[in-house]
């Protein structure tokens, strides 16, 4: 994504930027499907949220996804209280760029939901995805329950033999945690590369099945 950021250490919480606690005005209502974007939701549906890089990218393989009612794109895993994006991009809000996914589980599992974040991006890199550099781009999985996390676990040992076998021994650097707070990002990058189809998207994956 443009305008990021060159910072690769996560800021403590005393040098986070101080935010606000107003949250971000939000059109609640998904650009292709019409759904909403805040909750409450069905009560059939379930959540999750990655970090895969460039967060307009990422939304676009979700909202792809059958069995996926709603996307929306946020910021996760920091300390700055209803961040801005420009606030994300100084590296000093401690936040990740992710991807809010609600989803149909008779549908679509959260192992599928897994094997697409896997297979989407390079989980390897660090405090990077592809040329964009920066906290904000770092490899994550959000949890929601002790289900997601056994899954995601299992998931990330299965994909490290995938990349094992086809000659790929860089370390998995994927954080699995706990979803903190999401902050819905702004109205301009909610499904950004719908509204703007040439909009730039460097996100790639290594080319490995799951």
């Amino acid at each position: 994504m443009l305008f990021s950021s060159k910072k690769l250490t996560l800021p403590s919480p005393k040098e986070a930027l101080p935010g606000r606690h107003t949250p971000m005005p939000l059109t609640n209502r998904h650009y292709l499907s019409g759904n909403t974007l805040l909750a409450p939701f069905p009560e059939n549906l379930e959540r999750a949220i990655f970090g895969l890089g460039c967060f307009w990218g990422a939304e676009r393989k979700f909202w792809q996804c059958e069995g996926v009612y709603s996307t929306a794109v946020g910021y996760i895993g920091g300390y700055t209280p209803n961040p801005t994006y420009e606030e994300l991009c100084t590296g000093l809000t401690g936040h990740n760029e992710v991807v809010f996914v609600v989803y149909d589980p008779a549908i679509v599992s959260y192992k599928k939901l897994l094997q697409l974040f896997w297979q989407s991006h390079n989980p390897t890199q660090g405090m990077a995805q592809g040329n964009d550099k920066g906290t904000q781009y770092r490899s994550g999985i959000y949890i929601y329950n002790q289900g997601q996390y056994d899954e995601a676990l299992e998931s990330k040992e299965h994909y490290h033999q995938q990349l094992i076998k086809a000659g790929f021994n860089q370390a998995i650097t994927t954080e699995i945690i706990p979803a903190t707070e999401f902050y819905y990002a702004e109205d301009m990058h909610q499904q950004y590369l719908a509204k703007n189809p040439m909009g730039y998207c460097g996100l790639g994956g290594l080319g490995v099945a799951f």
